[in-house]
């Protein structure tokens, strides 16, 4: 039987509304869309650039407790409500995703809180330990 496990990030959003940050599924890592809220202390920035890095740095997190990295990621999707803050993120994506290129996509639509400027939601291949 194919491994699932849900991975929980402590933001209080997955307990709300009954959803994990990832979950793994045999070698295939779903990780939901994550926003710039610093999940310890359920804040957020008004700036787009550091809610990217935070987005980014709370997919770290899930990717790792998977025994995955950014190396892995197969597949992006940006979700931002305004497309004039996509561009100011690229330098940020660019520094995990330019050597590995995964399939993406950006979409405009609105998010959950209008404090959420961008969302970032990630699959992966584990590769690693004879997986993949």
């Amino acid at each position: 039987m194919t491994e699932r496990r849900a991975i929980l990030s402590g933001s209080t959003f997955e307990e709300q509304i009954g959803y994990a940050r990832a979950v793994v599924d045999g070698d295939r890592v779903h990780v939901s869309g994550t926003t710039g809220f610093d999940y310890a202390t359920m804040t957020i920035s008004d700036d787009v650039v550091e809610q990217a890095e935070q987005c980014l740095r709370n997919i770290e997190a899930a990717l790792a407790e998977a025994d995955c990295t950014f190396a892995d990621v197969v597949r992006v999707r940006y979700l931002l409500p305004d497309r004039a803050d996509f561009e100011p993120c690229w330098p940020v994506l660019r520094r995990r995703f330019g050597e590995v290129r995964p399939a993406a996509t950006m979409q405009v639509c609105g998010l959950a809180d209008p404090r959420m400027k961008i969302e970032i939601e990630v699959d992966a291949r584990r590769t690693r330990n004879g997986r993949g």
